[in-house]
Order: C-alpha cells, then structure tokens, then sequence
C-alpha cells in the first residue's frame, strides 16, 4: 500500500507543477524600450506596456530599479485579462548614454524578469515637443496641413513645414506626389540627429486649371525611395480666385450681389443623432444674375446640396448643408464650404461649421 502511495504522488506532483505555471501568464510587448535623446536634468520615462492573460489575478510583488536615479510606478494586483504598464523615470542627471533596469518579482513566475530603458542625455537638447507636435517615424514637424488661400492667377505664395530629425541615423526628408503645380525644396537636405530642417512648398498658380478649390495629398520621407505610407500624409489645399476684371470701374454698378443668411453654420449638438441638416438662404440684391461658379468641400464629414446655381436679381436659393457626426468627430482640419462667385465683392465666400 506505503509503495502505491509513493507512485501515485510521483506522478500527481508534475502534473500540479504545470497547471500552477500555465496557469498564470504575464506578456510583455517589450521588454527594452529606447527613450531616444533628452537635456540635462529633463527626466525622461519609459512606458513598458503589459497585460495578464493568466487565469488568475496577476500579485506584482516587487519592481527594483538598479539604483537611484529611476522611479518606477506599477499596479500592484492586475485582473485576469487586463492589461495595464509599468513606467520607468529616469531623472537625466548625468551626460551620455543610459542603461537603466529594473527587475519584476511576480506570481506569474518563480523566476523574476528585467525590464531595460536606454537612451541618451545631452547637454545641448531642446525639448521640441511643443514646437514639433506632428510625429512621423523619427521625423518630427511642426505642421501637415498647408493652405494656399485667396491665391490669385500669376501668384507664387510659399508656405514652410518646419521638422526635426529625432532619431538616430542621418536622413535626406523629402515629400514625395509632388502635382506640376507645387514645388518642394528641403534645406538642409541631409539632416543630423537632433537637427532641423526646413521644407520650402512653392505653388505655381499659373499651372493651375480651376477656379476654386484645388485639393492634393503628398507624402512624407523619411529618405529617397520611401515607400509612400498614408500616416505620412500633408494635406495641401489651395483655393484660386476667378477674375473679376469684367466689373471694373463703371460695370461694378451693374454686378450681382449676394447676401447670406449665415456665414456660420453651428454643428456643435447633434442630439444624440448621426445626422444634423441646416439651411442656408443665398439672395441675389444686384442687378445681373448670380452665378454660383463653384461649391467645394475642405473636408469630409459633410452633404451639401443647392437648389439653383443661377439666381436672378431679387431671387434666392437654398444651400442646404448636412453633417455627419461620426465623420466629423474624426477630422484634422476645421470643415469648411468654399463657393466661387461672380459677385466682384464675394467671389470667394466660405461657410464655416462649428463643432465646438
């Protein structure tokens, strides 16, 4: 009997080991995270990024960092399934490069696991953060969208996207989809780590075909022979005005006139709908038909519709507008609606919507 006992616990003991250590199971997406450059005395933190996918509330009994200089902050009980992260803060007081680590004790495992953040202090290091609010890869700018507004036939405005090299390697930025009309000039074209540079956007009005609204896409690379990735894209719009020399001097009396009941249309509440529809009234008060050359969107998020793009003297017409709240809530830019007229004093007119 003494030695079945003795069979039966042999091979019962693996089998309890196994389930307890299947049982709880800690992942981690990264285990060493490089926090790039910063200045003298800027702490810098790194967000180690975890989850329990055990069947069991996950204890973290322990986070040691390897000295001093870091502060750690962590959960100490996780719930089964959650996820939830691990900060490391270093408090940037000595120059040159880092390795700091810190070492997790957890019932997830007999065996304790280091976390590891590298990075780099330099004495010359600007924080950019505020200045370079855009991140794409290791490239930081200031801006991505650019408008060329009120741009007259012949003109050749400039507009600059200010970036900052924030990686480790050298690049050559360039944008890429150039159309005939835009030109783009990065100077200097060979960027260091922790340098800027400035990209120079030229349109050529004369290249353009339409009146009105001119909307393009270009790209962002990091180097030459970058393949193109939509998270890397500046918008570019760019409105011409028509020419208005035919009211001129004395034909100005003769020319049509338009009065809005609104320039601004308050999309702020939808009332827990999707959709939010509002009315424009266009009048013509001149004294020669009123034509509606253009009606063009800036963005997505909105239906517009108008009932006459002709409109006798002492006539109107409806511009009705319709907002979709789910695509709205997602934009970049303020939503706008660009109408092109033959009114010499409103040849350019925008309704804009207010979403907050």
């Amino acid at each position: 009997m003494k030695k079945l006992t003795v069979i039966l616990f042999l091979f019962l003991f693996p089998l309890a080991s196994f389930n307890e250590a299947s049982a709880q199971r800690l992942t981690v997406k990264n285990t060493t995270i490089d926090v790039g450059a910063t200045g003298y005395e800027q702490p810098v933190t790194a967000t180690f990024e975890m989850r329990n996918k055990g069947l069991r509330r996950l204890v973290i009994q322990s986070v040691k960092p390897d000295c001093g200089c870091t502060k750690i902050e962590y959960p100490k009980e996780v719930g089964i399934g959650e996820r939830f992260t691990i900060k490391m803060t270093y408090d940037a007081r000595m120059l040159g490069h880092f390795q700091k680590m810190c070492l997790v004790k957890s019932n997830a495992s007999k065996k304790p696991f280091y976390l590891t953040m590298t990075g780099v202090v330099k004495s010359d290091f600007r924080d950019y953060s505020g200045e370079y609010p855009i991140e794409m890869g290791d490239l930081l700018l200031d801006k991505a969208v650019l408008e060329f507004d009120d741009v007259n036939k012949g003109d050749v405005p400039e507009q600059e996207i200010h970036i900052l090299n924030n990686g480790k390697k050298a690049m050559r930025p360039n944008l890429m989809h150039l159309p005939p009309y835009l030109t783009a000039i990065t100077s200097p074209d060979h960027l260091l780590p922790g340098r800027t540079a400035t990209i120079s956007v030229k349109l050529l009005s004369e290249k353009l075909r339409d009146y009105g609204l001119t909307k393009t896409t270009l790209y962002m690379a990091h180097n030459p022979g970058d393949k193109v990735r939509q998270d890397y894209a500046i918008d570019v719009a760019t409105v011409l005005l028509p020419d208005m020399k035919q009211f001129e001097k004395e034909n100005k009396d003769l020319a049509p006139q338009l009065q809005m009941s609104a320039k601004d249309v308050d999309f702020t509440d939808f009332g827990g709908k999707t959709k939010k529809t509002a009315t424009v009234t266009l009048q013509n008060t001149g004294h020669s038909p009123l034509k509606i050359t253009s009606l063009q969107l800036f963005t997505s998020g909105l239906k517009v519709t108008l009932s006459k793009s002709e409109i006798a003297p002492g006539q109107s017409a409806n511009l009705k507008i319709t907002g979709i709240a789910e695509e709205l809530q997602k934009l970049r830019t303020r939503p706008r609606i660009l109408m092109i007229t033959n009114d010499p004093d409103h040849a350019k007119v925008v309704v804009n919507i207010k979403l907050q």
